[in-house]
């Protein structure tokens, strides 16, 4: 077994984002980045003069509805002790029934307005939802926003995650519930021991590597969040993976969806397209951890230009003394 060693950092396992479940002008934010809030402490205030009004109106449509729906009734039971007796036709008394039901409906549905509008001007309070640490400020004092628009973002307190990226030569080697190490620079001497928890099924488009969470076995209150970590891995070794080469990215193609550079044959002058693993993306190189060896030879320009089995001519490379003075 082979020790591969990733740097890591300390996260919580739940970040989310704290926004008003309505739009508005924020007039007041009571905490700070970094600072600990408590579940159901207040954290920002929007202008809820709008809501009021919203509020007043809901409540002056549910009062006419509730009359309009005392009317209706009053009509429905004169009507109906008259249809008893023969007095009106049955038409008329249907028109009465019709009448309160629409009232009902109405008075119903003003109902719901005023809960609904009574909910909007509480919405003007910002609460945080669990406890933990403040960890961004994405709005202003002052700044109207729209409903859902970060405030703040919040990490929760309790689990945390070591977060590493792990390169495409080790990715095989790790799977959910692999053992590791791991340090911190800020706890000297201390290791602890960890457990992969999750491994993202698609690389990073930028950095071509994979992001791994671990969860410590013996989870220390020293082991705050945003400290730097260590993480070290037991992979199994194979002769595929050895040292890494780097190119430059103008003799990268591809073969199907995996990467390939072309290679000349051993004790010949034709070309082969030979599969190989990116361990990293550079700006103007890549670092290919798998699929070449000492000694071979890649074509690094024109690789578009080239086929499998063409015929090519090793140049040797140019020296002080080939220059005419």
């Amino acid at each position: 077994m082979a020790s591969t060693s990733l740097p890591a950092q300390v996260q919580a396992r739940y970040s989310t984002p704290l926004s008003f479940r309505v739009g508005g002008k924020i007039t007041e934010r009571r905490v700070r980045i970094g600072d600990t809030v408590k579940a159901g402490q207040t954290v920002a205030l929007l202008d809820p003069t709008d809501l009021q009004n919203n509020l007043v109106n809901a409540r002056a449509q549910l009062d006419a509805a509730e009359h309009r729906l005392v009317f209706a009734k009053q009509q429905l039971d004169r009507d109906e002790a008259q249809a008893h007796a023969n007095l009106i036709a049955p038409a008329q008394l249907e028109q009465t029934q019709d009448a309160y039901a629409t009232a009902l409906a109405q008075r119903n549905s003003a109902l719901a307005q005023m809960a609904l509008a009574s909910d909007h001007l509480r919405y003007a309070s910002l609460t945080a939802d669990h406890d933990g640490v403040i960890t961004s400020e994405d709005a202003d004092t002052g700044q109207n926003v729209q409903a859902t628009q970060a405030v703040y973002h919040i990490d929760w307190t309790g689990d945390v995650d070591i977060v590493c990226d792990a390169p495409e030569r080790v990715l095989n080697s790790l799977t959910v519930g692999s053992k590791a190490r791991v340090t911190l620079p800020a706890l000297p001497g201390k290791s602890f021991e960890a457990s992969v928890r999750e491994v993202s099924p698609a690389a990073d488009q930028e950095s071509r590597t994979w992001r791994v969470k671990l969860t410590l076995a013996a989870p220390s209150p020293e082991v705050r969040l945003g400290m730097t970590a260590n993480v070290a891995f037991d992979v199994a070794g194979d002769g595929s993976v050895g040292q890494a080469f780097t190119l430059p990215v103008t003799a990268l193609f591809h073969q199907g969806e995996k990467p390939a550079v072309w290679v000349i044959r051993g004790g010949s002058d034709t070309l082969e397209l030979r599969s190989v693993t990116i361990e990293r993306y550079d700006e103007r190189t890549v670092s290919i951890s798998s699929g070449l060896h000492d000694g071979d030879r890649v074509i690094l320009q024109g690789v578009h230009a080239v086929s499998s089995g063409q015929h090519v001519q090793v140049v040797p490379p140019l020296h002080a003394e080939d220059f005419p003075t």
